[in-house]
């Protein structure tokens, strides 16, 4: 779509080891955070980025170790973070959040990410993963797995079945997410970027509010969207309990904590009471993965 910003423009030229630089040391793995930077912790209610990867879905796969990522946080004041990776097997997503989790057990939460396999059903993989009850939900992508009923549903069949929330990345395709919204009703099912990342098309991002205004089980991540006058319609249009706050990061532009701090903002400075802006910015997706704040 030539309105849509696409993530390699977005990203640029990430290293893993040049980008990976923020300042400040993070805590020694397993413990809680010191109060952070900007009014970080000790705040009255958690800040929550539902939308961090441990892998990149970037031209370089960029991979981001955990220490980076609650460096991040204590420094934009951040509490929590729910994490997964992208651009490798369902294993070993699932292996890379359980180590990041396993370091950070009181500032991460782990999604596994669903994608077909050739050589086995990963369908077993994902039901394992949330059987052990760390997992608190499925990171799906169509821009590695397309979204027709004979590839995904089983995958919403199974977080129905776990009551699970599936982050659905739908790339902008509405007749994919509306087909995925009405066939699982009950599902809690929260659509990345407002429809599509950094899109301009504002008759894409009016679609997918429509669709979250139709269908009580749909929710949209704040992540990545360009059209900011759109938050704030959607708070307007569905109330704030249907809006996600995250990042899309660890990004280095212009560095990784000012962008964190500028994704913030973005809900910070909306015309909106101060409760609505803490269920966006964390109440909300608390109550969906059962997460302490």
């Amino acid at each position: 779509m030539a309105s849509t910003i696409s993530r390699r423009e977005f990203v640029g030229t990430v290293a893993t080891s040049g980008a990976i630089i923020a300042a400040g040391n993070p805590p020694a793995s397993g413990q809680s955070a010191p109060q952070a930077q900007a009014g970080g912790r000790g705040r009255a209610k958690a800040v929550i980025d539902s939308h961090v990867h441990l892998k990149h879905g970037d031209a370089a796969r960029t991979e981001f170790p955990a220490r980076v990522i609650v460096d991040i946080m204590n420094q934009a004041g951040i509490d929590k973070s729910i994490v997964f990776a992208m651009c490798t097997t369902t294993q070993r997503s699932i292996e890379m959040a359980e180590r990041a989790v396993a370091e950070y057990p009181d500032r991460l939460i782990p999604y596994a990410y669903a994608l077909p396999h050739y050589e086995r059903p990963v369908i077993k993989e994902l039901e394992s993963a949330l059987a052990g009850r760390l997992f608190r939900g499925i990171k799906i992508h169509a821009g590695e797995c397309t979204l027709p009923e004979y590839i995904i549903d089983p995958v919403l069949k199974l977080a129905g079945r776990f009551h699970v929330p599936c982050l659905i990345d739908a790339a902008g395709n509405q007749a994919a997410a509306k087909r995925l919204a009405q066939a699982f009703p009950e599902n809690t099912i929260i659509f990345a970027h407002m429809g599509a990342y950094g899109t301009k098309n504002a008759k894409l991002v009016d679609a997918f509010i429509q669709l979250a205004e139709d269908h009580r089980g749909v929710r949209l991540d704040l992540s990545g969207v360009a059209l900011e006058a759109k938050i704030g319609e959607a708070v307007r249009r569905l109330g704030a309990g249907k809006l996600i706050w995250g990042t899309d990061g660890p990004y280095a532009h212009p560095n990784l904590v000012t962008f964190a701090r500028d994704e913030l903002e973005k809900v910070r400075r909306l015309p909106i009471s101060q409760a609505e802006k803490d269920d966006i910015l964390g109440g909300n997706i608390a109550r969906l993965v059962h997460a302490a704040g």
